[in-house]
């Protein structure tokens, strides 16, 4: 066998191993191949889909976690309002109940000096009942001098 008829049948089976494999083997791992880049394709829009969706939520959150402070202070500023007026409004009722109670105390201290005066009317009287009694040696009729005592009540 010479070169050349080992060339020509190395050749003629190279074409039939490369016919069977371009017909047999080479169109289901292209199949394959062209799948799995579908797939790859197919994640990789699903990943920048994902990524403006999570892009999108990101600003949504954002919006609303400004919104939440927002009304955060807003509340809180209202409860510190409401909290200054409870505080005035219960140091104004402090302040009325203490002029009440100022004012009861001058009441009853006035009324005290009434009565205290009083007394002292009275005992300046019984003194004077006294003295005249003793300046005149004799025992003074309280009945019949009675016009007399009031009357010295009242000046003194």
């Amino acid at each position: 066998m010479s070169l050349n008829a080992t060339l020509f049948a190395q050749l003629v089976v190279f074409f039939i191993l490369a016919w069977v494999t371009m017909s047999f083997v080479w169109p289901p791992i292209v199949k394959a191949l062209d799948e799995r880049a579908k797939k790859i394709a197919d994640g990789l829009s699903a990943a920048d889909k994902a990524k403006t969706e999570l892009a999108s939520a990101n600003k949504v959150v954002e919006q609303k976690l400004a919104e939440s402070r927002n009304e955060t202070a807003k509340l809180l500023a209202d409860a510190e309002k409401r909290a200054l007026a409870i505080i005035d409004e219960a140091k104004k009722r402090a302040e009325d109940e203490g002029a009440k109670i100022v004012s009861a105390a001058k009441a009853e201290a006035d009324q005290q000096s009434v009565k205290a005066r009083e007394a002292l009317r009275e005992q300046v009287a019984a003194l004077a009942v006294k003295g005249a009694e003793q300046i005149l040696k004799r025992e003074v009729n309280a009945g019949v001098h009675a016009e007399l005592l009031t009357r010295l009540r009242t000046e003194l």
